[in-house]
């Protein structure tokens, strides 16, 4: 069956596909094992002008990014998820998280600094396995081989159940482009 919301707010063709062999939305909502997603139909079905609904995607957020919260080396990085979270909780306010997110946002952008000036002295000195394991050593990457896809798909499966914990209904109404 084909779900008209996935269609409206165009969904990705593979989600619509997929979603297309259960009979409601809700079914597919539930046997969902994407939580990316999951996230992405929370994130366009929220009226972002309605505070209860803002603090549950952001909880569900904050708890999809606390499964990597061990990754996480800026300690501003990790202060944002724990203010998200208790923003969702209804423990911190709107000002700490949007500060919480700008700080983040720095932390980002000097990693993004870091990464682009290590790239640069690794293509200086002409070193092609450099420049690999100056993005791996940056970004903490993992070869792209079939333990990176399971372990990828895992986290996509343990989001979804984090998401549904706050998110137990698929969100089912479109959101009017004059709400957001």
């Amino acid at each position: 069956m084909e779900h008209k919301l996935l269609t409206e707010l165009c969904a990705c063709k593979e989600a619509i596909i997929w979603a297309s062999q259960f009979d409601t939305l809700q079914e597919a909502w539930d046997k969902c094992e994407r939580g990316d997603w999951m996230l992405w139909l929370v994130g366009k079905t929220t009226n972002y002008n309605d505070e209860t609904q803002l603090r549950k995607l952001t909880l569900a957020k904050a708890r999809c990014a606390k499964r990597v919260f061990h990754l996480m080396n800026d300690e501003r990085s990790r202060n944002a998820v724990l203010v998200a979270e208790q923003f969702g909780l209804g423990n911190a306010t709107r000002q700490e998280l949007d500060a919480a997110y700008a700080d983040a946002a720095d932390a980002a952008d000097a990693a993004d600094a870091a990464f682009a000036y290590a790239a640069d002295a690794a293509f200086a000195y002409a070193a092609a396995a450099a420049a690999a394991f100056a993005y791996a050593a940056t970004y903490d990457a993992t070869a792209a081989d079939d333990a990176a896809a399971a372990a990828r798909e895992k986290m996509l499966a343990d989001c979804a159940v984090e998401i549904r914990k706050v998110h137990s209904e698929v969100p089912s109404q479109r959101v009017s482009q004059d709400t957001l």
